[in-house]
This record gives structure tokens, C-alpha cells and sequence, in this order.
């Protein structure tokens, strides 16, 4: 019995929580290694926030005017200083990360679903319907998107609701190609001709099958877009066709500005820094879920 219990191996206890480890929480933890990630993700959260207070935060209106205060630089009143007319410039920042932030989400969000709609449809069925589809979005790519963000406009007219359109138009083919590569991918595994053998349906294959599975991308490029849309609203306001005055949009403050550089120079320094701050939370954030979703950079 002695040389039995000797001879005994002793198995190691396993939790079964280290083995079926959550994938959300593996993504997070692999996430968190990235401190890069994790510094833009708080800066994104900051503007968030920022956004979400602004009305509290905010010691004055964005529109109330001050024409015996016009152009002070920063200070314990005014911790920005004030504009051409006056205006709080710290005010006017926190509510235009309301409007910047807006912008960025919605027209990414318009990009996202139709985008993803024509490339599914176009990768799935293929044939006369891949090109025509194809054909339309190689046209749109042809034009700078700036351009063609400015063609739009100028059909709208004027406005930041036009803006918004704008930008989700011309985003829209950089959608649509890449669901497109995906699913032309996805379609040709076993599951998914099983799936047609069964008679299963193409809408039920589409977004039952191939879309979840296509979805990680979309989501590097929908983070990544949000800081790209973010700069174009602001370049379509500083040519004055997003954000029309008095609306505190950081594109249209510097336009507003711009004459000041050496005057006021203060007067577009914190709506830059803003702009800078909010596109390279974006980016790094972007870069720190393109390692964690993207399989081919998993070590």
C-alpha cells in the first residue's frame, strides 16, 4: 500500500474558469496590455464626459457676446481667453466637443450601414451585382474625399446637418470594399455551404452567418473613421460650409480666428489642441482594437 500511494501521481487541480475564459475578457485583457490603447481610450472618454457637462461646466453661454472683453487672453475669468466678439473660449470648446463628437459618431454610424449593407449584398451574391456596385463605389474613390465632401454640400447647402451627410456619403465605399473582401472570404467556408444545402435562406445566411463573422474589421475601421470624420467636419467648417455661426464647431472657431493668429494667437490654439487631442484618442484607441481583433496580429 506504501509503495502504491508512492507511486501515485497527483493530478493538478484545474479551475474551470481558466479554461473557459470569457472572449469579452480576453479581448479587454489583451486590450489593456496596450498602454498606447489605453491612454487614447481615456482621452476619448475625457471628451465624452467633457461633452456630457458641457452645459454644466460651462461658466458661460457659447453665444453670449462681451464686446468690452473682446480678445483677453486666458485668465482666472476666461481660462481660454475670449474671441473676436467676446465670447468664452473655454465655454465654447466644451460644447463644440458636443457637436464634434456628434458629428464623428453619427456619420461614421450612416457609413457603417450602408456601407456594410452594399458590400454584403455585393460580396454574397456576386456577378452583375458585385459590379455595378463595385463600379460605384471605384467612382466615388476616384474624387479626394474632401472634394467630394464639398460637392455635397454645396448641393445641401450650408449647414452642419449637411456636414454630417456629407462625410457619411463619402465614407460609405470605404465600408462597403472592405465588408466586401470579407465576405467574399467567409462565404466559401463549410459552414456556409452547409447552410445552402439545408435550404437555409440568404437573408438568414447573411446576417445570421456571415455578418458576425465579418464584424471585427467594420469595428477597427468605425473607430479609425470617427477621428478622419471629425477632421473633415472641421475642414468643411473652416471653409464655411459645416457649422454656421454662432454654433461653437472647433473647425468654424478657427476660421473664425484665423486673422488673430498673431494678435490672439489663443483664439485657435485650445480649439487646435482639442481637434489634435480627440483625433489621436480615436487613432490610438483605433490601433489598440486593431491588434486585439485582428487574428493575423495575435502573437
Amino acid at each position: 500500500m506504501a509503495e502504491l500511494a508512492k507511486n501515485t501521481t497527483t493530478v493538478p487541480e484545474v479551475h474551470l474558469e481558466e479554461i473557459h475564459t470569457p472572449p469579452w475578457k480576453e479581448a479587454w485583457q489583451s486590450f489593456y496590455q496596450n498602454k498606447l490603447a489605453v491612454i487614447g481610450l481615456g482621452i476619448v472618454l475625457f471628451f465624452i464626459v467633457l461633452a456630457f457637462i458641457a452645459p454644466i461646466a460651462a461658466p458661460f453661454s457659447y453665444k453670449d457676446q462681451n464686446l468690452a472683453e473682446r480678445l483677453m487672453p486666458p485668465s482666472g475669468k476666461h481660462f481660454f481667453g475670449t474671441d473676436d466678439f467676446g465670447r468664452d473660449i473655454f465655454s465654447r470648446v466644451l460644447y463644440g466637443a458636443r457637436l464634434s463628437l456628434w458629428v464623428g459618431f453619427f456619420s461614421v454610424l450612416g457609413s457603417v450601414i450602408l456601407g456594410t449593407l452594399f458590400g454584403i449584398v455585393a460580396g454574397y451574391y456576386g456577378r452583375w451585382v458585385d459590379t455595378i456596385i463595385s463600379r460605384i463605389f471605384d467612382i466615388m474613390l476616384a474624387f479626394p474625399s474632401i472634394l467630394l465632401a464639398i460637392a455635397v454640400v454645396a448641393i445641401l447647402g450650408p449647414s452642419l446637418q449637411n456636414a454630417l451627410i456629407a462625410i457619411a456619403v463619402i465614407n460609405i465605399p470605404n465600408f462597403g470594399r472592405l465588408v466586401r473582401s470579407k465576405v467574399l472570404s467567409v462565404k466559401q467556408e463549410e459552414y456556409i455551404m452547409a447552410a445552402r444545402a439545408v435550404g437555409m435562406r440568404d437573408t438568414r445566411i447573411l446576417f445570421h452567418h456571415i455578418l458576425p463573422n465579418s464584424i471585427s474589421p467594420v469595428i477597427v475601421q468605425a473607430t479609425l473613421a470617427i477621428a478622419t470624420a471629425i477632421i473633415e467636419a472641421a475642414a468643411l467648417g473652416f471653409l464655411g460650409l459645416g457649422a454656421q455661426a454662432p454654433t461653437p464647431e472647433w473647425g468654424k472657431m478657427l476660421s473664425d480666428s484665423k486673422q488673430y493668429l498673431v494678435q490672439a494667437p489663443w483664439t485657435l490654439f485650445f480649439p487646435g489642441v482639442a481637434i489634435m487631442l480627440t483625433v489621436l484618442g480615436f487613432n490610438l484607441m483605433g490601433d489598440g482594437l486593431r491588434d486585439v481583433l485582428d487574428p493575423k496580429l495575435k502573437q
